[in-house]
């Protein structure tokens, strides 16, 4: 059975193993309430788009779907909690009071209400939500391997081309674990580390975050470093084990792929937040969230393919088991509500949002009923979603939950769903196949895209 291959003139014909895993500093080995009525009505909804760029926007921990973007004001005491709601510019729709920025553009993104899923742990439930495939272990203990289904950045690094002097994808500001078990799926997996994401490990916001991080060290210029390289490529073909070797082939391409970044002055150039006017900086909120988000900005300027953002354990995380709403109310949503906004805002003023698909999710929701800490538990069962850009419908409501927030009450939708829509913005039929390390096939998505969102 052969992989199927997109006919356009942007996406491989061949796919051959490449790319790059390296990191920073080193050169490393909504317009109302919709439903399925609307499917056959959304204009466009059923054409493959060519959106150049994703942005995926990670709430590690599960965010709180009820104290978020789907609160229920008229629960009782114990399920609505401590905050109050505010209307959005969707009329009928309501946010809580935390993200009055948000609410008042509301018309400019979709929200999905109704996705489901089964993994109560954080490891197997970030997956699921990451690559879109249901994890075959649903255990605490699950950690990072080859075997994986890779991230959907990696899927695209794997069947697109490249933009020359740019790297396909990138993840930052930091990596997401549960204690001390890697997570699954930000990760290239089965597609091999040449199609990890570029990480960069390092704090957008600290004084020292410079575009010198990802440049040659000072006793090294660009002849020097290319001599280097012609003395690999020499000793290469002197090895017969480097010819047949796939691994030793893939650090070739890896080195190779290095050598380019870190000469490229649009990597330079993207990387560095010096050249941001202040008020632009300060806009996004001086935190390591506001600055990653700006700098992922910068990144879909540059032709990055995808970029992740990691709202991480160690940049705070969302697991609110204790003080859920002291925790959201100072510094979780104020730092959604302010860069976020100013995400989709800059790109949006910029005229890059119509190309760039804008997604914010993570592990799952949580639990409707308030625990005996002032905290909600890890709830699977329902969470919300936002979609905004590439092509997305402005102010769309698909799905909803039931009254307690407990469990979808119409048009329940699984992770799979969700990477389909992304795979299906970027113009990818979720259909095309690749392929694991033991040459097996599986499409891209085991979902259907959202047809209804689209615009």
């Amino acid at each position: 059975m052969k992989t199927k291959h997109i006919e356009c003139a942007n996406y491989r014909r061949q796919l051959p193993s490449r790319r790059k895993a390296i990191s920073i500093g080193a050169l490393g080995a909504l317009g109302g309430m919709i439903g399925l009525e609307d499917l056959l009505a959304a204009p466009g909804g059923n054409k493959a788009r060519k959106t150049k760029s994703v942005i995926l926007l990670f709430q590690f921990g599960g965010p709180s779907h009820l104290d978020t973007f789907d609160p229920k004001p008229d629960a009782p005491a114990e399920i609505r909690g401590e905050f109050k709601t505010i209307p959005t510019a969707i009329p009928g729709i309501r946010f809580c009071e935390h993200l009055p920025r948000l609410a008042k553009m509301a018309n400019q993104f979709a929200l999905v209400r109704s996705i489901s899923h089964k993994s109560s742990s954080h490891n197997p439930g970030a997956y699921y939500s990451l690559v879109g495939r249901e994890p075959l272990i649903n255990i605490v203990t699950l950690n990072a391997s080859a075997t994986d289904f890779p991230h959907p950045g990696s899927v695209l690094s794997y069947l697109m081309e490249p933009v020359p002097g740019v790297p396909q994808s990138v993840s930052l500001p930091t990596m997401i674990a549960d204690g001390p078990f890697r997570t699954p799926g930000e990760f290239a997996g089965f597609l091999g580390k040449a199609h990890d994401p570029l990480w960069v490990l390092k704090d957008p916001n600290s004084a020292n975050f410079r575009a010198d991080d990802i440049s040659l060290p000072k006793d090294i210029d660009i002849p020097r470093l290319n001599r280097r390289s012609g003395l690999f490529r020499d000793l290469d073909r002197l090895s017969r084990r480097a010819q047949q070797d796939a691994t030793v082939n893939g650090m070739n391409d890896l080195r190779r792929k290095a050598v380019e970044l870190v000469t490229s002055e649009k990597t330079r150039n993207a990387f560095d937040l010096s050249q941001e006017k202040d008020a632009v900086r300060d806009r996004y909120g001086r935190t390591t969230y506001g600055q990653s988000c700006l700098l992922a900005r910068r990144l879909v300027e540059a032709g990055v393919r995808f970029t992740t953002v990691y709202y991480s354990a160690g940049i705070g995380g969302w697991d609110t088991h204790k003080d859920n709403f002291s925790t959201l109310k100072n510094s979780r949503l104020v730092h959604t509500d302010q860069s976020v906004s100013a995400l989709l805002e800059d790109l949006k003023n910029r005229g890059l949002l119509e190309d760039t698909l804008v997604y914010w999710t993570g592990d799952f929701g949580r639990t409707p009923t308030i625990n005996k800490d002032a905290g909600r538990d890890h709830w699977p069962p329902c969470q919300t979603i936002m979609m905004a850009g590439g092509g997305i419908r402005g102010g769309a409501v698909y799905g909803a939950s039931n009254p307690t927030g407990a469990y979808p009450a119409e048009n329940p939708l699984r992770p799979d769903d969700v990477t389909a829509t992304v795979f299906h913005a970027m113009g990818l039929d979720t259909a095309t196949e690749i392929r694991d390390q033991l040459g097996r096939p599986m499409p891209i998505s085991a979902g259907k895209p959202i047809l209804p969102i689209f615009g």
